[in-house]
């Protein structure tokens, strides 16, 4: 199997004065097609809902930042579909709307069941294209943008490649406006110098910004997910991208040479879903910073927050309030709190499910 996830930011879908442009949306389709008819099985996660509805809907009245955005993502979601749908149809091929919140992938059961709809989808050859469903999604049970539901997807569904697409040509040593700025070909896996290099703008029609992108990249390739940013507004960059070609310009975040189980991969992406906390002593810090594989015992424990039950995600900090770990509980907050402190307890989270956060 061959699969790549791609997603495309809102940026990509729209000209400077922000009216959708549906020639690149068709080049777009075009490219995902070419990779198709080579065995590639393509997931599209497309930011565009609210663009479509701001571009297709005259409001006069004045409208609260949660109200535009509900109403702008429920007429604009409908025809951004049906352009994706009419394209593919075009060209012989079927695409299916997935739209998915935060809140729904909190469990592993919930995730384990989207898992199922994609792949079922794949395997009658229906291009999934997924969203964050805007309508409902608000405030704390949102995605910070499409970018972290890209990463969560590219990682439920295995791919061997993430490429984000974006507006811009990668990462640059400085403003890539500015005349001396030198785009950043390769990212070595745990690498933190292009850091120094991240804007904090945010995108102008979208929720995240490079910062997020270059967040969620190195995570992923962390885990063993290869991610490249490029621009797609490029003509063959998807193309490009996954063959490794380097006749275009991209930011390629090179993977870790040893990737984690998929539990893992859930429990990293899920730190967002956490329904507490437990803060540890300075030994069990370091024990599970280390390089040996540790679970966390209820005596390492010093401080339980929130009202959790067992199999919840819940955060692991360290003595100065850093979140170090994400993990799934075996057992309630009520049960780790009558035994924190407390030796030869059964360990709170076992290896298998506790992911050490990098940092």
């Amino acid at each position: 199997m061959d699969r790549i996830a791609i997603k495309i930011g809102s940026n990509v879908l729209t000209r400077r004065d922000g009216s959708i442009d549906f020639t690149r949306i068709s080049a777009l389709v075009d490219q995902v097609c070419d990779l198709r008819r080579q065995g590639i099985e393509v997931i599209m996660i497309s930011s565009g809902a609210v663009a479509f509805g701001r571009d297709s809907l005259n409001v006069s009245a004045p409208l609260d930042t949660v109200s535009a955005r509900q109403l702008f993502s429920a007429v604009g979601q409908t025809k951004l579909m049906h352009t994706y749908y009419q394209l593919f149809k075009e060209r012989g091929l079927e695409c299916g709307q997935v739209l998915t919140t935060k809140e729904g992938l909190s469990t592993r059961h919930h995730y384990l069941n989207q898992k199922h709809c994609m792949e079922v989808m794949l395997s009658a050859g229906v291009i999934p294209i997924v969203n964050e469903n805007d309508t409902i999604s608000l405030t704390e049970l949102m995605f910070t943008d499409n970018d972290e539901l890209s990463g969560m997807v590219a990682t439920m569904m295995e791919a061997r490649m993430l490429i984000i697409l974006s507006d811009v040509d990668g990462i640059f040593t400085g403003d890539p406006s500015e005349p001396g700025s030198e785009l950043i070909r390769e990212i070595a896996p745990g690498s933190d110098e292009a850091e120094q290099f991240i804007l904090g703008t945010k995108s102008s029609r979208g929720r995240g910004g490079m910062r997020t992108k270059y967040a969620i990249a190195r995570k992923l390739a962390l885990e063993g997910i290869p991610v490249a940013i490029a621009c797609g507004k490029r003509d063959g960059i998807l193309n490009a991208v996954a063959a490794g070609s380097s006749d275009l310009p991209y930011t390629l975040f090179r993977a870790a040479e040893k990737p984690i189980s998929g539990v893992k991969m859930w429990i990293a992406h899920s730190g967002g879903f956490a329904k507490g906390s437990v803060t540890v002593n300075a030994g069990a810090a370091e024990a599970l910073l280390g390089d040996g594989a540790t679970s966390l015992l209820p005596v390492g424990i010093t401080a339980v927050e929130g009202d959790f039950e067992k199999d919840d995600i819940v955060k692991i900090l360290d003595p100065d309030g850093r979140c170090i770990a994400v993990g799934k509980a075996n057992c309630d907050a009520d049960t780790v709190r009558s035994q924190m402190g407390r030796r030869n307890a059964r360990e709170f989270i076992h290896y298998d499910y506790l992911y050490i956060e990098q940092i």
